[in-house]
């Protein structure tokens, strides 16, 4: 029999469920203090959206998505990327969105039905949340094309979810990236849970790493509760992408502890033991444990951290609630330069029922 071609998905993981080492560690993190500032982070993010959920439970803002158990994943994503790269997110990566320079009240006011949350402060060429499922795949695929014609040392990031690599527009970005060689990484964040459909349902595909493989992509499974694993998956990806030898599809193997929103109840589709069963993959417990273990990390400073943490987003919180809304009118004022008539009839029809004309 001739063999047309034979392909392998390499997974990468360095710290154990428990954070022992499992293997020699990447020559960045032979000195683990580099861990401090991401850890730190990481208790920022999970700060917030704690917050953030509790905001929401008491009216003060829209349904929101958390990110609990995703931390690693996130931080690792966006520590790896460069200020003049492109990041094009779903609408729960937070922690990447924080290393880019996303403010917390931006993210506050754009779940409080404000889209001048979208207005970046930090990353002016970052792209919006996108809720339409992977449609930022191709919005990032057609910035890394636009960075190789211009023979710019730039790259592209979009994550996904499980349920999201199945959908056309990540297969398109993904052939793309492939075609033209791009600069392009395709963060496929696993999850487990595509709203209620399990992952086991959505593909018959053994990783989804390898779904890259078609478009002739370099893929790779990481554990995506190892922030060193997640970094270490970053760098070799970037570094293809730099040095033009195409874009990657990177599979970050994690769970998604709370509900898929503040609008859903899990409950009602997963089982309880598995939940429990993934809080023992915590991310925060593996880095935690291992940063103790080498005496740079002790429980004081982490309760330290976690109430300064609680502090800083509590400035955020009230910038927030202390915005001013908007005139009913700025639902139409940015929709067209030259707006139609029936708009403008809308608009004042509007204005005239708020008793301001």
């Amino acid at each position: 029999m001739t063999i047309a071609a034979k392909f392998e998905i390499e997974y990468l993981q360095y710290l154990d469920p428990q954070g022992k080492p499992v293997g020699k560690l990447p020559p960045a993190f032979k000195d683990p203090k580099a861990l401090l500032p991401l850890f730190r982070q990481m208790l920022f993010v999970r700060t917030f959206d704690d917050k953030a959920i509790r905001l929401q439970r008491t009216g003060k803002l829209g349904t929101y998505a958390s990110c609990l158990g995703h931390e690693a994943t996130h931080v690792g994503i966006g520590a790896s990327m460069q200020d003049e790269d492109v990041f094009a997110p779903s609408y729960r990566e937070y922690g990447a969105q924080f290393m880019r320079g996303v403010q917390a009240r931006e993210i506050l006011l754009y779940w409080g039905g404000d889209e001048r949350g979208n207005d970046f402060a930090g990353p002016r060429n970052d792209f919006s949340w996108c809720v339409p499922i992977s449609t930022q795949c191709l919005h990032a695929a057609g910035s890394a094309l636009a960075f190789k014609l211009r023979n710019e040392k730039r790259l592209a990031v979009a994550c996904c979810g499980d349920g999201g690599s199945s959908k056309t527009d990540f297969y398109a970005a993904l052939n793309s990236a492939g075609a033209y060689r791009l600069p392009l990484i395709l963060c496929v964040i696993n999850n487990g849970w595509a709203i209620s459909v399990p992952r086991s349902a959505q593909t018959g595909a053994q990783t989804l790493a390898q779904k890259g493989l078609a478009g002739g992509l370099h893929c790779l499974q990481v554990d995506g509760n190892d922030l060193i694993a997640v970094l270490e998956g970053m760098r070799r990806a970037a570094e293809r992408a730099r040095n033009g030898e195409g874009g990657s599809v990177i599979e970050f193997l994690t769970y998604r502890l709370h509900d898929h929103t503040t609008a859903d109840d899990a409950r009602r589709y997963r089982d309880d033991a598995e939940v429990k069963d993934a809080w023992t993959r915590d991310p925060m417990v593996r880095l935690r444990n291992y940063l103790t273990a080498q005496k740079l990390w002790s429980e004081d400073e982490e309760k330290a951290w976690i109430e300064e943490c609680a502090k800083k987003v509590d400035v955020e919180i009230n910038a927030y609630l202390e915005t001013p809304v908007q005139p009913v009118e700025a639902m139409f004022d940015y929709l067209y330069a030259d707006p139609p008539p029936d708009l403008l009839e809308q608009r004042e029809a509007a204005i005239r029922r708020e008793g301001r004309a």
